[in-house]
């Protein structure tokens, strides 16, 4: 993986902390970004460079959890792993199931911490896979016409030709005509096909 992907967003309000855990990236190969409080990574929340977040779960204003959800508000789709002390385990897990991608214990080993980051950054890079799947997906429906595209919107809602006929105005006839020429031009064998495309494009 190239330096840029091994960046490490470090958000914890207490200095030490940051210090420790700051030298043990940096030791680690990895970049190191820290932030004293949640609403400081916020602030940088749209610029925010491609990487893992390790975030604090207690801390004051904001604890982790209203961090992690203040992100995903803002659309920032970073892997998250909280940092968490012994008594905040029903918290981590609440973390887990908001998406966080772990949670590890203070004081913790370097080792725990390295699994962690590992794990943050594979799914970091499914994710960047992912994106490229939609962008090639839209720019391969770029080829049809509005009225095709139409006609493989209704199909990717389910709609049977009927419907989607009513719904645009034509004939049923003219529904499959618009049907056979786009699994055409997108080069596609069946339908299914067909809609993976548009529903790989609707997540771009």
């Amino acid at each position: 993986m190239s330096g840029d992907e091994r960046l490490v967003h470090v958000v914890d309000d207490d200095d030490s902390v940051r210090r420790s855990v700051g030298f043990m990236l940096k030791t680690s190969g990895h970049k190191v970004q820290s932030y004293a409080s949640g609403m400081e990574l916020l602030k940088d929340a749209k610029a925010l460079e491609s990487g893992c977040i390790l975030l604090d779960i207690r801390m004051p204003q904001m604890d982790g959890l209203e961090v992690h959800q203040a992100l995903k508000e803002r659309g920032v789709a970073l892997p998250v792993i909280i940092m968490t002390g012994h008594g905040d385990i029903p918290l981590s897990v609440r973390a887990m199931k908001a998406g966080a991608i772990d949670f590890i214990e203070k004081p913790f080993e370097k080792a725990v911490l390295l699994n962690a980051l590992e794990l943050g950054f594979s799914s970091l890079k499914r994710s960047n896979d992912g994106r490229e799947r939609a962008k090639d997906a839209a720019v391969r429906l770029q080829v049809l016409t509005p009225r095709e595209r139409d006609v493989l919107d209704g199909l990717a809602e389910g709609l049977p030709n009927k419907t989607i006929a009513y719904d645009l105005g034509i004939s049923p006839r003219t529904v499959e005509i618009h049907r056979a020429n786009l699994m055409s031009k997108l080069d596609v064998r069946s339908l299914s096909e067909a809609l993976r495309l548009a529903f790989a494009a609707q997540a771009s």
